[in-house]
């Protein structure tokens, strides 16, 4: 026999899910990119008021928070992303993106349409909790600059420290899934290399030293300078205006991965160190600029909440629906809400992948159907919507319940 809670908690989900399903198909066809997530940020602001929220909107940019409760009690944040990726859509739906060169390709649509579809759950079921749950709709995350913007813009000084902080994020597993590890995400820095030379006529390659000769043996040294606990890739490449000439500069940005924040600091570093050696042997005289852009913390749970909301998800959606997540190298600026570890955090990972895909993919490649499977940030990216979203809604709000009570019990 199920608990009469639970029940209550799936049926409130189905009746939000239509909802959450039609927001969530407006904000795939629309993308904007990290920092100009105007559209997006307005249809978030009006389904959260819709759904009796106090919003106040730009904060840290297109950031917006929406605020259910009476402010007294315990707080509970959810967070979820506003912006898109630079991809090209190939998925071909009905739904998919009018905004060329620009595409949800890793979820943030769904985990927008999850968080609203939540605080409709959650509003439906006033009377089971007390307390604030506020939720924030965050602008660049894939720059890993929105979450310091919206922190810098005083969120909790404004709404409220929270007492645990909740986020979940897509992944190419099983819609209707979910999945923990104390060690979810990795940390991340980014930096820009800018390698200066002289310039030139092609003509005499000799008498210029090039810039794009540089940065190929900087593309190439990554591996082996950063070492075996790190990875390093080139996303950006800039050099060049014509065949003819010689440019007088050439412009990286490097992405670094390490499963511990030392490591990732020591990665960074062996790229300085690369991108300076290499300059000091090609292009004597004009030493390189390096900055770090960008920098992300690994995403660590706080072991008792995320206890907790393991076992939440194991009521809402069944045991066998939650599984261990091997931690990932991809990274993620939402630790910088735990101020450094002092709030509790609790991350999971939201399978996207429809029954028929997940067996399609079984058959080709059994035991590696990640390996056929469209990953995150691939243009062919296409979450199963309906049972993703319904998962994503009551992993979400079955989670808020459960640290609202938690706290009160504290």
């Amino acid at each position: 026999m199920t608990d009469p809670r639970t029940d209550e908690l799936r049926a409130e989900v189905t009746a939000a899910l239509p909802a959450a399903l039609e927001l969530y198909l407006r904000l795939h066809s629309d993308p904007e990119l990290s920092g100009a997530e105007r559209r997006t940020a307005a249809a978030v602001a009006a389904a959260l008021r819709k759904r009796g929220c106090e919003v106040t909107e730009g904060v840290g940019g297109h950031g917006v928070v929406g605020v259910l409760g009476d402010g007294t009690g315990p707080n509970v944040l959810l967070r979820a992303e506003l912006d898109a990726l630079p991809v090209r859509e190939e998925t071909g739906l009905p739904y998919a993106s009018r905004t060329d060169g620009v595409m949800h390709a890793c979820g943030h649509d769904a985990h927008l349409a999850a968080a609203v579809g939540s605080m409709d759950v959650l509003a439906r079921l006033r009377e089971r909790w007390r307390g604030t749950v506020t939720v924030v709709a965050q602008p660049a995350e894939e720059t890993l600059t929105g979450a310091e913007a919206v922190l810098a813009d005083g969120l909790y000084e404004r709404f409220g420290t929270p007492d645990t902080v909740l986020a979940q994020h897509l992944a190419p597993f099983p819609a209707a899934r979910v999945a923990h590890a104390e060690t979810v995400l990795a940390a991340a820095r980014t930096l820009r290399v800018v390698l200066h030379g002289p310039g030139g006529h092609s003509a005499d390659p000799a008498g210029a030293a090039n810039p794009v000769e540089a940065a190929a043996a900087v593309v190439t040294g990554l591996r082996a300078a950063v070492g075996a606990d790190a990875s390093a890739a080139v996303g950006v490449l800039h050099a060049g205006t014509a065949a003819n000439v010689v440019p007088d500069r050439a412009t990286l940005e490097v992405s670094v991965r390490a499963g511990t924040a030392a490591a990732a600091e020591r990665a960074a570093g062996a790229v300085r160190e690369l991108a300076c050696a290499q300059a000091a042997r090609l292009l004597p005289g004009h030493p390189p600029e390096v900055e770090v852009t960008a920098r992300a913390e690994p995403t660590v749970n706080d072991p008792r909440w995320l206890a907790t909301v393991r076992r939440a998800h194991a009521a809402a959606l069944g045991p066998a629906a939650v599984l261990p997540w091997r931690p990932s190298m991809a990274a993620e600026d939402f630790p910088r809400y735990t101020a450094g570890g002092a709030i509790p955090a609790v991350y999971w990972m939201l399978g996207c992948v429809g029954r028929e895909e997940w067996r399609r993919a079984r058959a080709e490649a059994p035991g590696r159907e990640f390996t056929v499977l469209p990953p995150n940030h691939s243009p062919r990216f296409a979450p199963a919507a309906v049972p993703t979203l319904r998962t994503g809604i009551t992993a979400m709000a079955g989670a808020a319940l459960a640290c609202l009570v938690g706290v009160s019990e504290l």
